[in-house]
């Protein structure tokens, strides 16, 4: 931590944060792992389903929010420098960017797909396989296939990581987890397809399929509205985007428990897992001196870990855009 007239630098995480972060970074690598190996099994009983294919390319997008949390880790400790004043903690945000517009554009492509195949009345066909030397449906093996990958995401992983998410303050994180949970309704949709096919309701695997590729373009749009916001510096929300952050009260009702305060306001801003927070405040001598400045950094430093950064600066009147106390 370094102060200087009072502006602050916070860049160390507490034990709890510390440890969630080992545990995310643990249970991403393990997600690769486990979603490398579905894609392999699923590649294996495709056949000709719609649904079933566009499920696999599912599980192939799905590890794009690994994969940017696991660059982003590279950036996020990284010193602020003249050229990166900030830091990269945005990192984070460009990777929940990156795969928001991954699951847009490859979503739109799999529903236009899947509509094109049913307005040309494709009729998919699922044939035998030989199996231990008995000849089977091939849609039992995709059944069972999509009935047991779908453990991992919705009872494993996914919860667990939506338990640190809020821990870590990581958007990416949460939005991973997300995915993850609702994978089930991905994988009970590619069942109804391959089921239709095998009682003749063709038509079936391609509206699983494009149902599929609509919950793509759901998570492709959220998640791109969410890292877009971020990166134009809104008002800092939480974890879920559900609200604006709590922590703008306990920064206001510190600063009016100052007596030498008159009026204040802040600005604090989302860097994708800490924030940056600006506070203005009318002295009520009209001075502000650098030991009043170093003492709002430090005290709200003892608030919460998430506040990176702190810049305090004196008007004598304060912009109707600064958030102020309710």
């Amino acid at each position: 931590m370094s102060i200087t007239d009072g502006i602050e630098v916070h860049d160390a995480l507490p034990e709890k944060q510390a440890l969630a972060l080992k545990k995310a970074t643990r249970w991403q690598i393990f997600t690769i792992c486990y979603t490398a190996v579905t894609i392999t099994v699923v590649a294996f009983v495709l056949g000709n389903s719609q649904a079933m294919k566009t499920a696999w390319v599912e599980d192939m997008l799905s590890l794009l929010p690994q994969i940017a949390f696991l660059v982003a880790l590279i950036f996020i400790h990284r010193k602020p420098t003249p050229k990166h004043p900030y830091g990269q903690h945005r990192a984070m945000s460009v990777g929940h960017l990156v795969g928001g517009v991954a699951l847009l554009a490859v979503g739109t492509t799999l529903a236009a797909e899947s509509v094109v195949g049913l307005i040309r009345a494709e009729h998919p066909s699922i044939g035998t396989v030989n199996l231990f030397g008995h000849t089977i449906w091939l849609g039992w093996l995709m059944i069972a296939v999509m009935a047991v990958i779908v453990v991992g995401p919705v009872f494993m992983y996914g919860p667990a990581k939506a338990k640190l998410a809020p821990i870590l303050h990581n958007k990416l994180l949460y939005a991973d987890a997300d995915m993850a949970k609702a994978d089930w309704q991905t994988n009970a949709a590619s069942i109804v397809g391959v089921l239709g096919v095998g009682l003749g309701w063709w038509w079936l695997d391609g509206a699983a399929a494009v149902f599929i590729s609509l919950g793509i373009i759901w998570d492709g749009i959220r998640n791109t509205k969410a890292a877009v916001s971020d990166q134009m510096d809104q008002r800092a929300r939480t974890f879920d985007d559900k609200k604006r952050h709590p922590l703008a009260d306990g920064i206001h009702e510190y600063l009016a428990g100052l007596d030498w305060v008159e009026e204040s306001g802040i600005r604090m801003r989302d860097q994708g897992q800490v924030f940056h927070v600006e506070v203005f405040v009318t002295p009520r001598d009209g001075v502000l001196t650098v030991e009043q400045a170093d003492a709002i950094v430090e005290g709200l430093h003892e608030l919460d870990w998430k506040i990176q950064d702190v810049i305090v600066g004196a008007a004598s009147a304060l912009p109707d855009h600064l958030d102020r106390p309710a």
